[in-house]
This record gives structure tokens, C-alpha cells and sequence, in this order.
């Protein structure tokens, strides 16, 4: 493969980079103009063929997801795109939206030609001041240009964009939950199926698609399925459920580095590498005790870890959720993991959003419990009982609506069985991490 050279943030830190008259300086709308050429499940092939994978979460194959639409639907049919981008360390999204927009404005653009839809909704979280504006301004100029509107480009295809400033929930992030929201509604994810391809925003056929998978798609039109597939991790022969990791990938790298920042590498960048050669390695010398490697939901990596490859399968190899986010939380050997995990369980304790029954209480019990722990008061049969109530709950033991519990439980999983003996050496200490008013608080 030749040497890599980033697309999907090539042009962050260009002057007026926002703008459409810098973007198509740039060359941007080729790929729009390429794809109104093309017919529609000639694109879909292509990005099937591409093997690009969702970049929100899940992994999902993107082509084959809209192949599920119903075919010959009269319509509407919709394209809702998910920048609620609510997962702790994940970053990507924004710096496309504030940075270069036009890029997923076309990519919006030719997912809608290529699935027949006339609307797209921009479902975008609404700490995302800058954000917004940027995206508000690209989306004017766009029908100032005749990029957007009745007759996209000349070519008579309609397309609409409409942002929608979501309320900043973590469950806005699971698409049912998303679509629920938009419609002005309780985020509370709906029982699957129907999917929402087939019943989706306001009843109608919806495919939901991350931010960074839009951006992706415009240099796939533009660059093709071979250059797309030299990059990355190639699907393994023997594994029929394994769809490979191609193209590159924005990692959002934070925690204890000394160079946090947002890096586009292909997929199956090892931990190490990303946290040594683009984040500087650690300060003060200290070494790494733990990493997330995409978001806390997907669990952590312990240090004889960190040769883990980041593409989709790597982290599950070794006990992770998945590559998640790709948002990498570094954890020196000083901060303690009893700390870590409680601000996990937190966390997901107060976003879950209450439906399930399982998660809702889940949650909060592991959050009182590692209360419990940290304020000196813990036992060591805690560490059973958290065991058993992250493995009683969510999608995968099949108690839950959506996977917000699994993502809750996760790390929980992770940290126990990984760091066992931190957790059992401060319980038998008896020791306090937590401020006095902290004893008094309610979960």
C-alpha cells in the first residue's frame, strides 16, 4: 500500500475551510456530480462492495443497510443522520461538522440519490453551538448554489436537508431512540423489528447513518472501491461473520497523552502506536494502566494489552464490546481504576433512559455499590454482585430494549476481571477516594 495520506480531514486548518467556495476550489462536488451520473444501486453496490462499516458504533455494513429498504416504496423514504455524538471521549464528528461540512453535506447528498430519498434530518446535539452554525450556513449556501433544493446540480433530483438540535441525551444515540426524539417525542427506543428501514421516522423506510460514514462515502464515489479496500484490515477467510475493516478512521485520542487530538489512520492502528507515535506517549514518564479503545462502553484494554489492533474486531478479541467510537481514553498507573469505573457507572446510570426495567435499576445499583466502595464501606462479595448484575442485563442476555446497558455493563466486566486485585486491595483498605459531602449524596 502506498504511503497514507489523510482525506477525511485533509483539509482541517485550511483557511475558511467551512466555506463552499474553498471546498470546491478543493475539488469538492466532484463526487456528487460523478454520483448523478451513476444509477442509484450502481452507488449502493459501490458502497457495498467498498466494505465500509458504520462509523457510529456498531460496525453495521453501510451498503447493506440500505439495501433493506422495501423495494419499489412509493415513499417518502428517509436519511436521519446521527451527530448526536454523545459517547465520553468522541470527538470526530465535531471537528467535520465545525471544520469541513460541505464534506458531509455531499456525502448526504449522494446517500439520498443513491437510497431514492428526497429529505435527509440532521439530528445534532445541541452543546454543538459551533457545530450548528457552521452546518446552518454550509446547508444555505448549498441552496443558494442549487446544490440543495428542487433540482440538485441541474440533474432534477430533489434533496432537503433539515437540522434538527436534539435535547443532548446519550440514548439519542441508538437510532430508534434518535428517531423517536425527532419526531418530537421521549427518546425510548422502540422494540426491533420493525427496523427502522422499514418503519422508521414518522412510519416511514429510514436509514440512519453516522456523520464520518457520510464523509466516507464522498471518497468512495470520488476514489473507488480498490483504493478504499488497500487500506485497513481485510476480512479473515476463515470467519464468515467477519466483514473486514477498511479505509481510514478518525480516532479521537484523549486522557493521559501528552498530544490529545483527533487522528485519521487506516483501521488497525494498534493501541500503542496510536498512543506513542500520534499522542506523544504518556506525561511525566509514567506508564499506561489501562485504555478505553472506543468510548467507555466498549470496556478497557489492560497494558499487556495495548498491541491490540483498532479496527472492529481487535478489541472483542480481548474482552472489549467492539472498536466502538474509536475514541481512545488513555488511564496512566496513578489514576485509580475504583475512581475510573465509578464515574462509568454514573454515567450510565443517569442516562439510561428508564424503560427497561433491567438497565434502569442495573445501573443504579452498580452506581451504589461503587459508592459504597469508595467511600471505605465496601466488601469484597461487592465484587461478585457487580459481576452479576453486568451480566444480567442488557441486549446480549436479552433483558433490554436497546444495548445501553450492555455498553454500561461492559466496563464493569472489563475492570473487574482485568483489575481484580486493585479493586480487592482497596476494599481491604478501607480507604476513601471520595470528598465528605460525597457520603451524603443519593444515587
Amino acid at each position: 500500500m502506498a504511503k497514507f495520506e489523510p482525506v477525511l480531514l485533509a483539509r482541517i486548518g485550511k483557511p475558511d475551510s467551512a466555506l463552499l467556495e474553498t471546498y470546491q476550489r478543493d475539488g469538492g462536488y466532484s463526487a456528487l456530480k460523478k454520483a448523478l451520473g451513476m444509477a442509484p444501486e450502481e452507488i449502493i453496490n459501490t458502497v457495498k462492495d467498498s466494505g465500509l462499516r458504520g462509523r457510529g458504533g456498531a460496525g453495521f455494513p453501510t451498503g447493506l443497510k440500505w439495501t433493506f429498504l422495501p423495494k419499489g416504496h412509493p415513499g417518502p423514504i428517509y436519511l436521519a443522520i446521527n451527530a448526536d455524538e454523545s459517547e465520553p471521549g468522541t470527538f470526530n464528528n465535531r471537528i467535520l461538522m465545525e471544520e469541513d461540512p460541505h464534506q458531509i453535506i455531499e456525502g448526504i447528498i449522494i446517500s439520498c440519490f443513491a437510497i431514492k430519498s428526497n429529505k435527509s434530518f440532521l439530528y445534532l446535539r445541541y452543546e454543538y453551538g459551533k457545530s450548528y452554525r457552521a452546518l446552518e450556513n454550509a446547508v444555505n449556501e448549498c441552496y443558494a448554489a442549487g446544490i440543495l433544493g428542487d433540482n440538485v446540480m441541474g440533474s432534477g433530483f430533489k434533496c432537503d436537508i433539515v437540522l434538527h438540535r436534539g435535547a443532548a441525551a446519550y440514548i439519542c444515540g441508538e437510532e430508534t431512540g434518535l428517531i423517536e426524539s425527532l419526531e418530537g417525542k421521549r427518546a425510548w427506543p422502540r422494540i426491533k423489528p420493525p427496523f427502522p428501514a422499514i418503519e422508521g421516522a414518522f412510519r416511514k423506510p429510514t436509514i440512519v447513518n453516522n456523520i464520518e460514514t457520510m464523509a466516507c462515502v464522498v471518497h468512495i464515489v470520488n476514489k473507488g472501491v480498490e483504493w478504499f479496500k488497500s487500506m485497513g484490515v481485510p476480512a479473515d477467510p476463515n470467519n464468515p461473520r467477519d466483514a473486514g475493516s477498511y479505509g481510514p478512521k478518525l480516532y479521537c485520542l484523549s486522557g493521559h497523552v501528552n498530544k490529545p487530538g483527533c487522528y485519521e489512520v487506516p483501521l488497525g492502528i494498534t493501541a500503542r502506536q496510536l498512543i506513542d507515535e500520534y499522542g506523544g506517549g504518556v506525561p511525566n514518564g509514567r506508564g499506561i494502566k489501562a485504555v478505553v479503545p472506543g468510548g467507555i462502553s466498549m470496556g478497557f484494554l489492560s497494558a499487556s494489552e495495548l498491541d491490540t489492533p483498532l479496527d472492529f474486531n481487535g478489541p472483542g478479541k480481548v474482552g472489549c464490546l467492539g472498536l466502538g467510537t474509536a475514541a481512545v481514553v488513555v488511564i496512566d498507573d496513578q489514576t485509580s481504576m475504583v475512581d475510573v469505573l465509578y464515574n462509568c457507572c454514573r454515567f450510565f446510570s443517569h442516562e439510561s433512559c428508564g424503560q427497561c426495567t433491567p438497565c434502569r435499576e442495573g445501573t443504579a445499583w452498580m452506581t451504589k455499590i461503587m459508592h459504597r466502595i469508595r467511600s471505605g464501606q465496601g466488601e469484597m462479595r461487592d465484587l461478585d454482585l457487580l459481576a452479576e448484575v453486568a451480566g444480567s442485563i442488557g441486549i446480549i442476555p436479552g433483558t433490554t430494549i436497546c444495548g445501553l446497558s450492555d455498553g454500561a455493563a461492559w466496563p464493569v466486566k472489563n475492570a473487574i476481571k482485568k483489575f481484580r486485585p486493585e479493586f480487592e486491595e482497596y476494599i481491604q483498605s478501607k480507604r476513601s477516594t471520595i470528598k465528605p459531602a460525597e457520603l451524603l449524596a443519593v444515587h
